[in-house]
């Protein structure tokens, strides 16, 4: 039984009270008090409710702020996709996307309250487990893993978001005194997020009966990317040399094995935001509700046309002669759109060479979309003239689907899981460690492996009758790799490729360096096609981070004084 087919409330089943021969002395009927917790039962519960918030969603009100494919803060903001739907519709998205970024925007804190009510919940548990009497030693180290496992990946969150955050732990956190967790921001959590998942490291389990808990492998890449985003390559390398040659892991035949209900914990799978639909729980709650929004205005649901991806990436995905990536010169002229084209007129679709990944990866007029029929361009669009012709796909279910793999209720709640760490993570940070560290023909034959998979033309898009659905031409590498900096460029490349519209491309910006250099870039490009690109740019030492919520620093008062520090030039 997956984790998010568990309904959380059922799990904390109402403790009978006994009567007490004081009448007042009556302890509140059906609310579960702390001390009710702290046994087997209530321990895994709290384990549960953990869990439950990896996908962003139960934290407040709404259901994309703390989205855990980060499909705002990690796509939007970078150049793989713009806001969609309408200017006017979810404004503050735009003022991220444009960088006009204040601490009183609402996304902000939505996230934070996510996060850090997963760290929270994380630390309940180690508080209940402390005074449990029914739990031997060796189940008490799982649990244990399981939550510093969670409370690290949650303290991640914040981290790449905000980097100034403060770090929570049991020994700090007091559920019944809200000034608690009114702790400074000004120490650097690296330390302590590595130590979390030292531990996991250490004593989880190679695989677990239960998709979706956190495993030894699910640690071990958590950690080498810790690592990764503090250029620490020495000590990322074993990690990942460890996932590569002893984890059990395989790339799937097709790429987009990675994308589908069907599919979901597959071969590929290191960890994953489990969804499920038609389990019990009230309005599909289970369901992926962080990509509510990022669904065609037409065809498939009725709503809402955001998350639309950009022209800059899917001329990411042209080839040259020899199948490769247009490393340096790819965004000199623009795949060919239907911008402005009525859909009940004729249209073309680019004939040059493509990687096949982009017909999986993107919606565009003319090309299969799943199984829903050709996308028509325009009236799948709400407004092309302000967020581009085309539509996103990865998250998006299949007509035979419907009711099966999304709720009955509306299939935009759907059960296909997020994956937030797949083998072909591991692999290109493996590649990005050989580079930083001189082995540039291993690091050229690791990329060459995510190329293959690629190559494999039963994964290619087709047309109803069989045929490709465009021009696919992939190669690989076959010249030895001599410069670092043409090595870097490669593999870096390759994973916007690999992971496009996933939510990582801003985060790797800023952990690149060059987040300055690539969207000041973009911004200057499309400027010329969308108006509202016209005064954009990219702050050095300021956008590279967010705002720290202005509530929340609010919140933080202590004794009259705020104890959380806003980032700089905010």
């Amino acid at each position: 039984m997956q984790l998010r087919k568990i309904i959380i409330a059922a799990a904390l089943t109402v403790i009978a009270v006994s009567c007490s021969n004081k009448f007042l002395d009556v302890k509140p009927k059906a609310v579960l008090l702390p001390d009710q917790m702290n046994n087997k039962k209530g321990v895994n519960a709290l384990l549960i409710a953990a869990y439950s918030l990896l996908d962003g969603v139960g934290s407040g009100g709404t259901s994309w702020h703390g989205s855990a494919d980060n499909w705002i803060y990690g796509a939007v903001a970078s150049d793989d996709a713009y806001k969609g739907s309408t200017s006017g519709d979810q404004p503050e998205i735009s003022f991220i996307e444009t960088r006009k970024i204040l601490p009183d925007n609402g996304h902000f804190r939505g996230k934070w309250r996510a996060v850090y009510d997963g760290v929270a919940r994380a630390n309940d548990v180690l508080i209940a487990l402390a005074k449990a009497t029914d739990i031997d030693e060796t189940e008490k180290t799982q649990i244990i893993a399981q939550s510093r496992f969670l409370r690290a990946h949650y303290h991640f969150e914040a981290k790449k978001m905000w980097k100034n955050v403060p770090y929570v732990d049991e020994t700090i956190y007091n559920p019944e005194d809200p000034n608690s967790t009114k702790v400074p921001n000004t120490d650097d959590i690296w330390p302590k997020i590595e130590a979390d998942l030292q531990f996991a490291w250490a004593n989880l389990p190679h695989r677990q009966s239960q998709p979706g808990r956190a495993t030894r492998w699910a640690a071990a890449a958590l950690l080498a990317k810790a690592y990764l985003f503090q250029q620490k390559f020495t000590a990322a390398k074993p990690l990942l040399d460890s996932i590569y040659i002893r984890g059990g892991f395989a790339l799937t035949p097709r790429y987009s094995e990675n994308f589908r209900a069907a599919t979901n914990n597959n071969q590929e799978s290191i960890f994953e935001v489990e969804h499920s639909v038609n389990d019990g729980a009230g309005g599909g709650e289970n369901g992926n509700q962080g990509a509510t929004l990022n669904f065609p205005y037409g065809g498939p649901t009725t709503c809402c046309g955001f998350f639309q991806p950009s022209q800059n990436m899917v001329n990411a995905f042209k080839t040259d002669a020899n199948g490769l990536p247009m490393l340096d010169n790819f965004n000199d002229a623009d795949v060919t759109n239907d911008q402005g084209i009525e859909s009940t007129q004729p249209f073309t679709p680019y004939a040059g060479a493509l990687d096949p990944r982009l017909d999986w990866t993107v919606g565009r007029r003319g090309i299969p979309y799943l199984d829903h029929g050709d996308h028509p361009g325009k009236a799948f669009v709400r407004d092309q003239s302000y967020a581009g012709p085309y539509s996103p796909k990865k998250h998006l279910f299949s007509k035979s689907e419907i009711g099966n793999s999304t709720w009955t209720g509306n299939p935009r709640q759907n059960a296909n899981n997020y994956r937030m760490i797949r083998f072909s993570h591991a692999i290109l940070w493996l590649a990005e460690c050989e580079v930083e560290l001189g082995n540039l023909e291993r690091a050229r034959t690791l990329v060459n492996e995510i190329r293959t998979r690629s190559q494999n033309a039963a994964g290619f898009v087709k047309k109803a009758d069989g045929t490709n659905a465009a021009n696919y031409v992939i190669g690989l590498y076959t010249a030895a790799w001599a410069d670092p900096v043409f090595a870097r460029k490669a593999v870096r490349f390759e994973e916007r490729l690999e992971f496009g519209m996933e939510g990582h491309r801003f985060f790797d910006l800023v952990r690149w360096g060059i987040a300055e250099q690539v969207m000041n870039a973009y911004y200057a490009k499309e400027k010329l096609k969308r108006t509202y690109f016209n005064d954009v740019k990219f702050e050095k030492d300021k956008h590279e981070y967010y705002p720290i919520p202005a509530q929340e620093i609010l919140n933080s008062a202590l004794n009259g004084a705020a104890t959380l520090k806003q980032n700089p030039n905010y």
